[in-house]
């Protein structure tokens, strides 16, 4: 028995339509409000803050210390230091 194409189309009203979607909806009530929130934070926040600033973490003026010095070819390294630090880490991961 041969089955035929009959041209069915399910009845699918705007659940395809993209424009009409809730997602749609929150995305433009989440853009629309983004920015309008006001946060007080404590002072151990505002420390804690303070103290995670990525401006903390990195010496700038040593990096461009160490760039100068490896794009002039004057960088000096001691290699039984680095090798000393490499078997204390694997010393420490052992115990």
């Amino acid at each position: 028995m041969k089955i035929t194409n009959n041209n069915y189309r399910p009845n699918l009203p705007d659940r395809l339509n993209t424009k009409n979607t809730a997602a749609n909806a929150y995305q433009k009530t989440a853009s629309a409000s983004q920015g309008s929130a006001a946060v007080d934070l404590s002072p151990a926040a505002r420390q804690l803050q303070q103290l995670h600033s990525p401006s903390n973490d990195i010496d700038m003026d040593r990096v461009q210390a160490l760039r100068d010095a490896i794009a002039n070819g004057t960088l000096e390294m001691d290699t039984s230091r680095i090798a000393d630090g490499i078997i204390n880490s694997a010393r420490d991961l052992l115990k």
